[in-house]
């Protein structure tokens, strides 16, 4: 049995031999000192027992992929793609999605599309002004203008229900029968073939037949009594319309005038004392008793009613509504870098009013022509204007802070106008008996 245990010890001794091999710590790195070599790669580590220990080659910008097929995968760990500049560094793409807007393709894109549209827009709805010839862009269709006037003429009708005057009334015969003047020497002056419809008073249908005998008017060609035109109240001019008259005749455009083909012309008179009227867009006229009680004659009444059915002539409710989509995209794009009440006050200032009393100031010169082809004398209109500009309260900012220019302003202004030789020339044919055509082309 001696030497069962002999053998028995010096397996255990070589069993302990190897366990402790095999289950000793391993002794720590201590003070590592990387070796780097020219090509930036790790070379070697020096451990505290001084024995080199070699480190695989690893680029710095080489990717990291995970192997799906591993059985394990560290947490976190997934797909990394990268890409190359033209300096060939490699650069990691970010994780997700990216925006398409980074892409500078993508935003050339939008810009070439963009302007595309821009231009398509512009060409496709820019329009010529009859006689002015001034081009302007209108985005707003002219069934929807028709609808739009339609529907505030039934709403002004709702709302005046009970002060509007019966179609036999003494004044809304008056009226309609200037009014049926003014649209008859517009069919004139657009050389239209179609047979203008009878114009229908709106509280009643069927026309009054009654004749109107026209009131003869001195012409005011004198000066009003020492009225100084100062250079610093000029803030207007017509240069502008002449100018654009001489550039369209040139270029030989067409004087848009489809909108007002197939018109129902109405006409409403309305008992207030608020001096005022107009014409909504698809030929609805609206005057108020208390302007008739300031303009008595007919050459007065007949002035107001020809510039108002020239805003209709000319597309003014439309290209103001067209205007005021680019203020308000320029507005809120100034409302990023500047206060809010300062964009509003300079944008009234400098763009809104100014284009507005220039708009007025085209529609004295078409309602001009208008009334001298309907037979009243022109030569009353820049008094008409005057007086207007004293019933409603001229004062010396009007000219800067009123939709409408001041009265002396357009007065003077329509006076010295070449247009006002063009509209007595029309006129003295008109009293003759030899009426003038397609004067507004």
């Amino acid at each position: 049995m001696a030497w069962y245990r002999r053998s028995k010890l010096g397996l255990d001794a070589i069993s302990r031999y190897l366990t402790s091999k095999v289950t000793a710590p391993k002794p720590p790195i201590r003070n590592p000192r990387s070796i780097i070599n020219h090509n930036d790669q790790f070379s070697k580590f020096t451990s505290a027992s001084n024995y080199p220990i070699r480190v695989p080659k690893i680029s710095s910008f080489s990717p990291v992929i995970a192997n799906r097929s591993s059985k394990f995968r560290l947490i976190g760990s997934g797909y990394r793609y990268y890409y190359v500049d033209s300096r060939q560094v490699r650069h990691f793409k970010p994780r997700g999605f990216k925006r398409w807007i980074d892409n500078p393709r993508n935003g050339l894109i939008v810009v070439l599309v963009g302007s595309g549209i821009g231009i398509t827009m512009y060409f496709g709805n820019v329009e010529t002004i009859p006689y002015t010839k001034r081009r302007h862009l209108v985005l707003l269709s002219k069934n929807m203008e028709k609808m739009i006037g339609e529907s505030q003429f039934q709403n002004m009708k709702a709302g005046f229900k009970g002060k509007i005057l019966p179609a036999m009334h003494p004044e809304s015969v008056r009226v309609r029968m200037i009014s049926k003047d003014i649209i008859e020497a517009l069919q004139r002056g657009l050389k239209k073939e179609q047979v203008w419809t009878d114009l229908d008073y709106a509280s009643e249908s069927g026309a009054a037949s009654e004749s109107r005998g026209k009131e003869t008017l001195m012409a005011m060609t004198e000066e009003s009594g020492g009225d100084k035109w100062m250079a610093k109240d000029e803030v207007l001019n017509d240069t502008w319309v002449d100018e654009s008259r001489k550039k369209g005749k040139d270029k030989g455009v067409k004087s848009a005038t489809s909108h007002l083909e197939g018109l129902k012309w109405e006409v409403l008179v309305v008992n207030d004392h608020v001096v005022n009227a107009f014409c909504l867009p698809g030929g609805k006229i609206v005057v108020f008793t208390g302007l008739l009680e300031h303009f008595r004659t007919d050459e007065e009444i007949a002035t107001i009613i020809g510039h108002e059915v020239a805003h209709a002539v000319a597309r003014h409710a439309a290209e103001q509504i067209t205007k005021n989509l680019w203020f308000t995209i320029g507005q809120l794009i100034l409302y990023q870098f500047v206060m809010p009440d300062l964009v509003n006050t300079m944008s009234n200032l400098l763009l809104k009013l100014p284009f507005s009393r220039r708009m007025e100031i085209e529609a004295d010169y078409i309602g001009l022509l208008l009334m001298a082809s309907a037979g009243y004398d022109p030569r009353v209109a820049p008094k008409v204007f005057e007086k207007l500009g004293q019933v409603s309260g001229d004062s010396a900012l009007r000219d800067y802070l009123s939709t409408h220019p001041s009265g002396k302003r357009r007065s003077k202004l329509l006076s010295e106008a070449s247009v006002m030789q063009e509209a007595i020339s029309i006129y003295r044919e008109a009293v003759a008996g030899r009426e003038v055509d397609g004067f507004f082309l």
